[in-house]
């Protein structure tokens, strides 16, 4: 990957607080990948992202599309499931952000898409990527015999400057926001998530969810973005019949983990894979689960 002409040119499509923070430092650092073009809906907010790494700002998607390899989303829920199957239809990989659409249908247009065109996929899905998830769910799998388990993921994000203005999650809220690394977690401790067994949505969207798993164990989940804790708090915690396994906080930041996918993601690509346990049929699979913890929850 030291060549530049095996560089993945990626473009990046929003330029808000996170394609600032992670995506687009993370593109441009990576050995194997380029900030090569950059569109959002307000063209001075590209302009001065892009400005920064020496990448091309495009006056739309179409014309990002004509210039790169690879996609990396970093915009609501619905704009990515409008553009990510015009990216697959024309041959471009993509970094997915969660969720993957707004609604089961979105996900599944572009999961359809990727799966006619044979792109690779991965879903942003930071805490997979960090070393300490990797290392837990291993010992997880090694040992097995997991009845249940719960986690807490509570935080003031939306309390904060940084999402003043992020519109979608102020009304999707935790569910659609952290639910999707929740959920994908859980469900990666303890097998896939088969049934929403419970739903509730408190004054403040807190949220709180049972589910069953395909084993026979459950869980439940405890989530909000308008909490005013600080440091936010992140634990996951599974029993059975060899006690109790924790994984608790963030130890490896988001940027980090941002490099660990972007391995993955240049692996894929070089290699023609396109299955990966992030990719987005597993963006579908946690819409269709946050989908009936909405429907349950009323």
């Amino acid at each position: 990957m030291d060549d530049v002409d095996e560089q993945l040119r990626v473009g990046l499509v929003g330029a808000g607080p996170w394609a600032r923070r992670v995506h687009a430092p993370g593109l441009a650092d990576h050995p194997g990948t380029r900030l090569a073009a950059v569109w959002a809906r307000r063209r001075g907010a590209a302009e001065e992202l892009a400005g920064g790494y020496g990448a091309e700002v495009c006056d739309s998607p179409d014309e990002l599309l004509s210039t790169v390899d690879a996609v990396a989303f970093a915009v609501p829920p619905s704009v990515q499931a409008e553009i990510a199957p015009l990216a697959a239809r024309a041959g471009r990989h993509l970094i997915l952000e969660k969720p993957v659409g707004s609604t089961v249908d979105e996900a599944l247009r572009v999961a359809d898409a990727v799966s006619a065109t044979g792109v690779a996929s991965l879903v942003m899905l930071t805490r997979r990527f960090a070393p300490e998830t990797r290392s837990w769910l291993a010992e997880l799998d090694r040992l097995g015999g997991w009845a249940g388990g719960n986690a807490r993921w509570l935080s003031g994000a939306l309390l904060s400057e940084t999402f003043a203005n992020s519109e979608w999650r102020h009304s999707a809220g935790a569910l659609a926001d952290i639910g999707p690394h929740a959920v994908d977690l859980i469900d990666a401790a303890l097998g896939e998530v088969t049934d929403v067994l419970a739903a509730h949505r408190s004054r403040g969207d807190l949220w709180q969810l049972m589910l069953g798993h395909t084993n026979g164990a459950t869980s439940t989940l405890t989530m909000s973005l308008h909490l005013p804790v600080r440091p936010t708090i992140v634990d996951f915690s599974v029993y059975g019949q060899h006690g109790d396994r924790t994984l608790s906080g963030r130890a490896t930041p988001a940027e980090e983990c941002y490099t660990n996918l972007l391995d993955d993601f240049v692996a894929m690509v070089h290699s023609g894979t396109v299955e990966h346990p992030c990719d987005v049929r597993r963006g579908v699979h946690l819409q269709r689960v946050l989908d009936a913890a909405r429907r349950l929850a009323g």
